[in-house]
């Protein structure tokens, strides 16, 4: 007969304090703690567990049930006025970034109506897979884990859904098995109607990135988009500007084409920090449009976004987290 000592010794190598087993007879019950694993890791983990145990002396049957506590993670909302300031190239390089630095990284495409992430991010052929229900998001080249709507429905289909389907897609997308993922960057829609206002409320994220061009028309609209998350209680991490200046590749100089400092002014006037600057650069694009994102790379493209990846790094330990 085999003596629950020997068991917990059999499963101590594989199982690193995670398994607790009773025996019943010739069978042995293990709970087994999943909490912040992948579902690749937690089936591996069972498995490993599994065969120690039946190589346990007496044990010919196994009973494996896994359990979890919820995990708290945080959300981070990426947001604009409007459409067309490079929001989700943003989103993109920072969870890159943030991911760089060693966090646990999801990014949410929330962008439901444009999703851009799969090929920004290089994913355009994964597809995700569910679980009673709950999908499970792909992994990216980038140590980045990734969900879109871009993922679920082809290329080419248009989504003519109001506001309420759309809200229910999303959730789906935010309520997903994360695993050990401890930071989500949310990569909104543009604009701040009832599709944004819905999800605030409901996920109540703990800040808020916005994301703005320094002309005067976008920083209008990037106010209202602050105003958004004020009302809902979502503290404003910050403001980014982006397409701040434009290097010529041939002699050097660099020129404004939307303007220098309104998103310095703005963030100023409202009383939030600015992240920092995104050059207007054909790198940025060229290697966007390839699905390699900037910030996984060198030079000054790279660095712009790690400087800004650096600031809510800051802004994230000072939350106590």
């Amino acid at each position: 007969m085999t003596e629950i000592t020997d068991l917990q010794t059999a499963l101590a190598p594989v199982a690193a304090g995670r398994a607790t087993a009773r025996i019943n007879g010739a069978r042995a019950d293990i709970i087994l703690d999943v909490t912040g694993l992948a579902p690749q890791a937690r089936d591996a983990l069972e498995a490993d567990v599994r065969s120690a145990a039946l190589a346990a002396a007496g044990v010919e049957d196994v009973r494996i049930a896994q359990t979890a506590s919820r995990r708290q993670r945080r959300l981070i909302a990426v947001a604009s006025g409007k459409g067309g300031v490079g929001k989700s190239t943003v989103s993109a390089n920072l969870a890159v970034a943030l991911a760089a630095k060693g966090r646990k990284v999801g990014l949410v495409d929330a962008d439901i109506y444009g999703p851009s992430q799969p090929k920004l991010m290089g994913s355009e052929a994964a597809k995700p897979e569910a679980r009673e229900k709950t999908l499970i998001p792909v992994d990216t080249p980038y140590g980045v884990r990734m969900l879109s709507m871009g993922q679920l429905v082809s290329a080419d289909q248009a989504l003519a859904w109001r506001g309420p389907m759309a809200t229910s897609a999303l959730g789906q997308l935010v309520d997903a098995d994360w695993g050990d993922a401890d930071t989500l960057i949310l990569d909104l829609p543009p604009g701040t109607g009832d599709v944004q206002l819905t999800m605030v409320q409901k996920h109540k994220p703990a800040g808020a990135v916005i994301v703005s061009t320094p002309q005067d028309l976008a920083l209008i609209d990037a106010r209202r988009a602050v105003n958004l998350f004020e009302k809902t209680g979502v503290p404003i991490i910050g403001i980014v500007e982006n397409m701040a200046g434009y290097a010529c590749p041939e002699c050097g100089a660099v020129s404004d084409p939307f303007g220098r400092g309104g998103a310095e002014a703005a963030a100023k006037d409202i009383g939030v920090p600015l992240l920092g600057r995104v050059p207007l650069d054909i790198a940025i694009r060229e290697q966007s449009d390839a699905g390699t994102p900037p910030a996984a790379g060198n030079g000054e493209q790279a660095a712009a976004f790690h400087r800004i990846a650096d600031a809510l790094s800051d802004w994230i330990e000072s939350q106590g987290d």
